[in-house]
């Protein structure tokens, strides 16, 4: 067991809805994915060793937690998504030694670590579906998963209609110990990750038991993968239709964000609120509405939910606002910090989502005008850290990386890219290693090479080119982050105060604090609101007027 932060919290609360102060509600938190951050041993992929030595540029970015996604043991069948053993480090990434170092030095130096938690789904090497499959009907253990018989005269159609978020049928057809085609397993995703029961009560212990072996380690939280998919309708009832995927994020699936997952949360609280130090859980949970996504962080369960409306609004005035006043209107009640996040490892880097005309989803395959995406990346995460409220960032974005969008073929690894009819299957272009030196083998990112091709001319981009660099983009991010933590109107909070502004921008007030910002394609002059504090794009003040440049935040103190 390794010792435990103790930091003062900075955060503000709010009693009356029954959460407590805590470092989540104005956190900074840093994502990152092992395999594309530090490669310690030189073998070409990242490890838990090169998090660990790379955790000082981290402390120095400014953040205050880290988010790791799936180190476990994992035949990595979707990138470690499908973990075969929860309480075991996969050996790509190292021991469970390594584990405890890292989560020591982080917290020697003020870092917190939050680690992935993937309760919906198991690997297929998982003991407990190995065993099913090989002890066939009947076996106890395949009511730990969902096993059914198949529909038509011989069991040779699927038990229903869903489909499977990678493409394809979300059942794969099992085959008995004798040979003979057998029962159907339910899998969301891949058909390498049978969806656990969670009405199995095996599965809850399980989870709980999971839980704490992390917490004695000494983790400071669990993101939640698929949070919203854990309970399926009684009965596993047909959709009656099909193109599935276009139907998520917009009503209540029999498969997704049903009312039952709410007990399983609640009872996960217990346990996060027996260990000191404010230990929280984080919710990746797609729902239909923000005001669904306030459900799994009322006061007893999560203490924070992924803000994916806010990812998915375009650069533009109306949008952003509309979006930031429905997510601050929702958390309010319920207590909890709203979250805004721009980019992920699922989704294409928002300097290129920026870089393309609006409407094209968050999966991109075209690189569009590297310029503008950059310029409107770097305001709208000015913008982001100046909203009430946690914020998250993924690695590499501080860089101003854009997506890798001319990847061959035959180097991509998403699973979903070898699946017809299901997602882009586009991932792995921001999940490309990203560069820390200008040269040498992978730009600093191992010795051994890179698992992913890095374009040419990354060196630019790279950690050791951007710092120092006045008007880099890491720069940026550095000062954004310290002013924000300096700034006393900045931070925590449940409210923003908006103020006039001309069409196609937006103005809003904090206490002491002034954010104005230019989703347009043209400079704007308008009154000057106060000092100077930072922004995303030189400006020149002429007395009490200011040229705001086109795609430009700033941030004025008042």
């Amino acid at each position: 067991m390794t010792q435990h932060l103790a930091a003062p919290s900075t955060g503000t609360s709010d009693a009356a809805a029954g959460h407590p102060t805590g470092w989540w509600q104005d956190a900074v938190i840093y994502q990152v994915y092992p395999r594309s951050f530090a490669d310690g041993n030189g073998d070409g992929m990242g490890d838990l060793a090169g998090v660990r030595g790379r955790l000082p540029y981290l402390k120095e970015l400014g953040v205050d937690a880290v988010w790791l996604s799936p180190f476990y043991a994992s035949p990595q069948a979707d990138a470690g998504y499908d973990v075969a053993d929860y309480r075991a480090i996969d050996p790509m990434f190292g021991s469970l030694l390594d584990a405890d170092a890292l989560i020591r030095d982080a917290h020697d130096l003020g870092l917190r670590i939050i680690v992935d938690l993937v309760p919906n789904h198991s690997s297929d090497q998982h003991e407990w579906f190995k065993r099913a499959l090989a002890e066939g009907p009947g076996s106890a253990l395949r009511d730990r998963y969902h096993f059914r018989p198949g529909k038509g005269d011989d069991g040779e159609l699927p038990p229903n209609d869903w489909e499977s978020i990678f493409g394809g049928p979300a059942w794969t057809r099992t085959t008995d110990p004798d040979g003979t085609p057998g029962e159907w397993y339910l899998h969301l995703f891949a058909p390498e990750q049978p969806d656990f029961n969670w009405e199995h009560p095996a599965v809850a212990d399980e989870f709980r038991s999971i839980l704490r072996f992390w917490l004695d380690m000494g983790v400071d939280g669990f993101r939640v993968d698929v949070a919203h998919g854990l309970v399926k309708a009684a009965g596993l009832p047909d959709l009656g239709t099909h193109d599935q995927l276009k139907l998520l994020g917009n009503d209540v699936m029999p498969f997704f964000d049903q009312d039952g997952v709410h007990e399983i949360y609640r009872s996960w609280r217990t346990i996060l609120d027996e260990y000191p130090g404010d230990r929280i859980a984080v919710a990746e949970a797609w729902t239909p509405t923000v005001e669904r996504t306030a459900n799994y962080v009322r006061p007893d369960e999560m203490h924070q939910a992924f803000n994916f409306q806010y990812l998915a609004t375009a650069w533009d005035a109306t949008a952003l606002r509309e979006v930031i006043d429905t997510s601050l209107d929702a958390m309010r009640p319920v207590g909890a910090p709203t979250t805004w996040v721009l980019s992920n490892h699922d989704v294409t880097r928002h300097a290129t989502r920026f870089a393309n005309p609006a409407g094209l989803g968050t999966q991109i395959r075209t690189p569009g005008d590297r310029e503008l995406g950059l310029r409107r990346a770097r305001a709208a995460t000015m913008l982001m850290l100046a909203l009430p409220g946690s914020a998250y960032v993924y690695q590499g974005e501080e860089l101003g990386l854009p997506d890798v969008t001319d990847l061959p073929d035959e180097a991509r690894q998403d699973p979903s890219f070898f699946r017809a009819d299901g997602q882009d299957g586009f991932r792995d272009g921001c999940r490309v290693p990203i560069p820390w030196t200008r040269e040498g083998s992978s730009y600093g990112f191992g010795a051994g090479g890179s698992w992913l091709p890095q374009p040419a001319g990354w060196g630019e981009l790279s950690v050791e080119a951007q710092t120092g660099a006045a008007g880099s983009t890491l720069e940026l991010y550095r000062a954004a982050i310290a002013a924000r933590r300096a700034h006393p109107g900045l931070g925590a909070g449940t409210d923003v105060r908006w103020l006039d502004a001309p069409e196609g921008l937006l103005a809003f007030a904090r206490p002491g604090f002034v954010c104005t910002v230019n989703t347009t394609g043209a400079p704007v002059r308008v009154p000057a609101p106060g000092t100077l504090l930072l922004s995303s794009a030189p400006v020149e003040t002429d007395g009490d007027t200011v040229e705001l440049p086109a795609d430009t935040t700033v941030w004025w103190t008042v």
